[in-house]
């Protein structure tokens, strides 16, 4: 069961260093090696078996931005099963992050409406400790207010912590058919061998 996972946002942003990190096996040191995305790179990833994330890592300057919209819109963005939009938190051009962030929605919502949303406010690290929560709730309620009539949901994210797998776990948890069933079924294995935890 294969499902194409969107991973979008501005040059620079960070997307290809968290692939990198977390289907790479990279380092987060390692990722300053990492060159620009030219158009779209495409890699499959196995989870679980039978469910393959078919993730498409969209170069992020402008020139594709532009072409992603125009001659390459249907096929982009036609059977998504999610977006995933990386904004970088230092972004100095937020406002055509945000036109942009709005275009890809807007092809979504053609091409995709049963697409899931989520936005990664990334490079977390790089805000004083005690502003973090307030910058990342501002963000999150922007991103909110502009994904309507799209329900998009935020996560705040650094290569340096655990923030990005936890991010990303989450995604993926909500791509794994049938999971409720899964867990519940784990869950009385657990209770029948008397475990604690079942891998």
């Amino acid at each position: 069961m294969k499902k194409k996972v969107l991973l979008m946002g501005k040059s620079g942003s960070g997307k290809t260093s968290m692939r990198s990190i977390i289907f790479a096996n990279y380092i987060a040191r390692d990722t300053r090696r990492l060159g620009a995305t030219i158009d779209v790179e495409h890699s499959h990833v196995r989870f679980l078996g039978n469910l393959v994330l078919n993730l498409w890592d969209c170069g992020g300057q402008e020139a594709f931005m532009e072409n992603y919209f125009a001659s390459q819109r249907d096929n982009i963005f036609r059977n998504v099963e999610v977006l995933i939009y990386v904004f970088d938190v230092e972004s100095r051009e937020m406002e055509k992050d945000m036109h942009y962030y709005q275009s890809c929605l807007e092809a979504i919502l053609q091409n995709s409406p049963e697409a899931r949303i989520f936005c990664l406010v990334h490079k977390m690290d790089l805000v004083p400790e005690e502003q973090r929560e307030e910058i990342f709730k501002e963000r999150e309620e922007d991103l909110k207010r502009l994904s309507k009539p799209l329900e998009c949901t935020c996560f705040r994210t650094s290569i340096w912590d655990e923030t990005l797998y936890k991010a990303w776990s989450s995604i993926v948890y909500k791509l794994i058919p049938n999971v409720k069933a899964l867990e519940s079924s784990l869950k009385q294995f657990a209770e029948i061998v008397d475990a604690d935890e079942v891998y």
